[in-house]
C-alpha cells in the first residue's frame, strides 16, 4: 500500500468517547482499555503521517436542525437526549492525544454515521490521489463501519485498524472484525497496517 495514496480517517476521537467525564465513555471504556485504543490510534496517526499518509480527523458535532430534517431515531435520538457532542462544548473537542497536526485535514459537517455524509470527503480524497482508506475510531459497528462501507462503495481500498477502534463490547467488536470488515476489505492491527506501507 503506497503511503502517499493512503488516508487515515480518525473518527470521533473526542472527549465524549475517550475521557472518563465524557457522556459516552462508559459505553466504550472496557474496550478502550482492552484494545489500548487511544494509544494505538495516536501511534497510527504519528507513524502514518511521518510516512506520508494523509491524516483526516472526522469529528461529530450534533446539529439539531440537520438531524430533525434528516433523521431523529436510533442513535441520533440517543445523542440528542444525552446532550452529547454539542457545538463548542468540552465533549465535542478532540482529545489531547489526537489533536490535529500541521498538514492534517479536519472535516466539517459530519452529522450522520458515515464520514462521507455531508463532508465532501470523497472529493477531498480523489483530489489528493487517495486510493486506500484506513478507518479508526468509534463506534466500530456504527460510524467506523458506516464510513468503511461508504468508502468501499465509492471505490476505495478499505482497511479497519481494529485495535484503534472500540465498540460497546468485545462481542460486538469481534463480530464486526470477523463478519463485516472482510466483506469490505481488511481488518488489521496498527502494526500490520504500518508494515504494508511503502
Amino acid at each position: 500500500m503506497k503511503a502517499v495514496e493512503t488516508a487515515v480517517i480518525l473518527i470521533e476521537f473526542q472527549n465524549e468517547f475517550c475521557k472518563p467525564e465524557g457522556k459516552l465513555y462508559g459505553l466504550v471504556k472496557d474496550e478502550l482499555q482492552r484494545q489500548n485504543t487511544i494509544a494505538n490510534a495516536a501511534r497510527l496517526a504519528t507513524e502514518a503521517r511521518a510516512r506520508g499518509c494523509l491524516i483526516v480527523h472526522c469529528p461529530f458535532i450534533f446539529d439539531d436542525k440537520w438531524t430533525e430534517k434528516h433523521c431523529m431515531v436510533g442513535i441520533l435520538q440517543s445523542l440528542k437526549s444525552a446532550g452529547s457532542f454539542r457545538p463548542g462544548a468540552w465533549g465535542a473537542e478532540f482529545i489531547d492525544e489526537l489533536k490535529p497536526a500541521m498538514g492534517d485535514l479536519v472535516l466539517e459537517g459530519k452529522r450522520a454515521l458515515s464520514g462521507f455524509t455531508n463532508t465532501g470527503l470523497k472529493g477531498i480524497l480523489r483530489d489528493r490521489g487517495i486510493r486506500s482508506v484506513v478507518c479508526a475510531g468509534f463506534l466500530t459497528n456504527v460510524c467506523v463501519e458506516a464510513t468503511a462501507r461508504a468508502a468501499y462503495d465509492k471505490g476505495f481500498h478499505v482497511v479497519v485498524a481494529k485495535d484503534a477502534t472500540a465498540a460497546a463490547s468485545r462481542a460486538i467488536q469481534e463480530y464486526v472484525e470477523r463478519e463485516v470488515v472482510p466483506v469490505l476489505g481488511a481488518a488489521m492491527t496498527v502494526d500490520e497496517f504500518l508494515q504494508t506501507l511503502e
